[in-house]
């Protein structure tokens, strides 16, 4: 099959297709996103070697479950050892063996076909097309917010970030919250963000501080603004992660009291 492959680089190639070991299905990939992860990737992020991307969109041609064959499908992308603590609670993602779709230790979703175990798949409705269902892991993954902390229309909110991610945060708070604010760096990204009825600009504007900081920059220096923003004994949320250490400032958390909240995977079936 052609594929995506990286070490160190990243090339197309022909491999072999997987071979779906018992409970897992054989997946052909009809669409693929590319997440910042996948960018990160590409600088070394996880020392990850193979296939890489998470957000898909397949065709399930091989599977012990018949009722599943030809199904139009997504997965989830963390795969545990279902025998630890972690996965007694559903907590794959934290699961100290997991390997993680496209990132650690499992090729991923730039190829042709893909496996993954029946538990992890949810079908596909027929109204949804295949370029729009593989925003259901990210938008996941923005849902896994409301699942963290209680937000209500009377907390003043801010996204930081104007790329993917952020935009689907924006838009999951901005029903609860409809002030939702989004600082965002790229003036097109700014205007499709207004485009689709939210509160953005290059500067934040109406709050001097805010209650809740969403960061999804993909930027390392994404903490650092968002520090600058809060208020004391606010919540940041952190959402990005990079291919390197990052220097926070211990001594504004400190003394202001500020909530440190880091933000994952979430629910499909939220999604």
């Amino acid at each position: 099959m052609k594929a995506l492959y990286f070490d160190k680089a990243l090339r197309l190639c022909t491999v072999a297709a997987p071979k779906p070991k018992p409970g897992e299905a054989l997946i052909k990939v009809t669409a693929v996103g590319i997440c910042n992860t996948d960018l990160e990737i590409l600088k070394g992020y996880m020392s990850f070697k193979g296939i890489p991307g998470h957000e898909f969109c397949g065709i399930v041609i091989k599977c012990d479950d018949s009722q599943l064959i030809n199904k139009r499908v997504v997965g989830e992308i963390n795969i545990g050892c279902r025998e630890c603590s972690a996965c007694n609670m559903n907590l794959t993602r934290h699961c100290p063996r997991r390997t993680v779709l496209g990132i650690q230790g499992k090729d991923g979703a730039m190829a042709q076909y893909l496996t993954l175990p029946v538990e992890n798949l949810h079908t596909v409705s027929d109204n949804i097309e295949d370029s729009d269902a593989v925003f259901v892991e990210p938008l996941a993954a923005a849902c896994e917010i409301l699942e963290q902390i209680h937000l209500s229309p009377s907390h003043n909110i801010m996204v930081v970030g104007d790329g993917k991610l952020a935009a689907l945060i924006a838009q999951i708070l901005h029903v609860i919250n409809p002030n939702v604010f989004v600082k965002g760096l790229q003036p097109e990204k700014i205007q499709l963000l207004k485009n689709l009825g939210l509160h953005a600009d290059t500067k934040p504007f109406g709050h001097r501080t805010w209650d809740v900081i969403i960061e999804a920059t993909g930027n390392p220096e994404g903490i650092s603004l968002a520090l600058e923003y809060i208020k004391p004994r606010g919540t940041i949320i952190l959402k990005s992660t990079y291919n390197q250490k990052i220097a926070i400032d211990q001594n504004a958390i400190v003394i202001n009291e500020i909530n440190i909240l880091g933000s994952r995977c979430g629910n499909f079936e939220l999604a």
